[in-house]
């Protein structure tokens, strides 16, 4: 009797996809019909990223155990809100035509205009490039710790990197030697880091080998940032406030700049002696991506936190230019989507669907009629800033989106017909 596949899937969204791929011959062995023309990382691993039924999914051969342990780590950082990639099935007890035995496979879906750390600088070629990045992961980390994981192995290669309007957002990829622990020791929490440092320093070097960053650029001062930004980062969002006399700016200020990052403030323990108020935060760790879960339920528009943040700077000046404050936000909304962002996210052509997600066009579309209208010296409006952007600025950009199918138009994004999903 013939040896069957064991094939361990998430959503039955997926089976179809799984059931048309060779799993009885080596990843390695995979016809090029399959693989996806798509910038994929460095791996220890065999990876290919392949094309099955409307679906651009990422297969890793690794061993069971590592597998299994893989899969119910994203599965529990996606519960958790964590910014990382969607498993979606293990493929174990595959055997090729002869009946001998061949490693499992971990299937995760790819993410969407997620761009690997070589790939990026491949485009932008600076050290700002850089700091933006390791920026990202930091607060990545940072978001890791505060939920007691543990990842291991922190590096720009382990990271899959969004644009969220002028920055990035960092998404994990690989949670092979990641772990939970109740509670998250000082010490572990500095290894994360400490592994960071070491491996962000050596991904630079290499860069610098194959020619990506300039040979002057001090790679390990810079990677060496990413100590002084994380540490930054988490004495912003658990660190104790002192301050002398009226505390009321000083706390809406430190709420305004965890809120900046994308963190909730669930709870705060406030203690006075004297003149001096001492205020200690406990992070909604469970709430992540303020700006995001705002206009979500304003607009319905899903999209990163800083271009949230950015959509929802610019209803606010609708609000304030056409009703002048007086309306809430809540009502103004829904004609902002009416009247601004979509027009301008249905102008964009047909050809360049797939260059970026219609929230970073939208946000680079406004910086671009700031710099018109500086250029010009009056007013520009939104709609021809958008024909000038289409114009002479998005065809040069190289396509982000991964898509293989006609695609359809949608509010919220340009989404294929075949139904791969946005991971956001």
């Amino acid at each position: 009797m013939p040896q069957r596949e064991k094939l361990n899937v998430q959503s039955p969204v997926y089976a179809s996809a799984l059931l048309r791929l060779p799993w009885s011959r080596p990843l390695a062995q995979w016809g090029a019909d399959l693989l996806a023309a798509l910038p994929r990382g460095i791996s220890r691993h065999t990876v290919r990223l392949v094309r099955s039924e409307g679906l651009v999914l990422a297969v890793k051969e690794i061993g069971a155990h590592a597998a299994w342990h893989e899969y119910r780590t994203l599965r529990r950082l996606r519960r958790l809100d964590v910014p990382c990639v969607e498993p979606v099935a293990v493929i174990a007890q595959r055997r090729d035509a002869d009946g001998e035995e061949l490693t499992p496979c971990l299937v995760t879906e790819h993410l969407r205009y997620s761009l690997p750390y070589r790939d990026v600088f491949s485009r932008e070629l600076d050290a700002d490039t850089v700091s933006k990045l390791v920026r990202a992961l930091a607060v990545l980390l940072v978001r890791l710790h505060l939920l007691n994981f543990y990842w291991g192995d922190v590096s720009l290669s382990n990271t899959l990197f969004r644009r969220d309007a002028d920055q990035f957002s960092a998404y994990l990829v690989d949670a092979e030697t990641g772990e939970f622990h109740e509670p998250l020791s000082r010490g572990r929490r500095l290894q994360d880091v400490e592994l960071a440092r070491v491996n962000i320093i050596g991904e630079l070097m290499d860069l610098q080998a194959g020619g990506l960053l300039d040979p002057g650029v001090d790679v390990i001062a810079l990677g060496t940032t990413v100590e002084g930004i994380y540490a930054d980062l988490w004495e912003l969002v658990v660190g104790e406030l002192e301050v002398e006399g009226d505390a009321f700016d000083a706390v809406a200020e430190r709420v305004g700049r965890i809120n900046e990052l994308g963190f909730d403030v669930g709870e705060a323990e406030i203690e006075q002696e004297g003149d001096v108020t001492h205020v200690r935060f406990e992070p909604a760790v469970f709430s992540t991506g303020f700006h995001r879960r705002k206009l979500k339920a304003l607009t319905g528009l899903d999209v990163q936190d800083r271009q949230a943040q950015r959509l929802l700077g610019e209803m606010e000046a609708y609000r304030a230019v056409r009703y002048g404050g007086r309306l809430p936000l809540a009502d103004v909304a829904h004609r902002w989507m009416v009247k601004e962002y979509e027009p301008v996210v249905s102008l964009v052509p047909e050809p360049l669907w797939g260059k970026l997600e219609p929230a970073q066009i939208f946000h680079e579309i406004l910086d671009h009629r700031w710099f018109l209208t500086e250029q010009k010296g009056g007013f520009v409006p939104l709609a021809r800033a958008a024909e000038s952007y289409f114009r002479a600025v998005l065809p040069g950009r190289p396509d982000e989106e991964v898509v293989y199918l006609p695609r359809r138009r949608d509010a919220g994004g340009l989404k294929p017909d075949g139904g791969a999903r946005d991971e956001t």
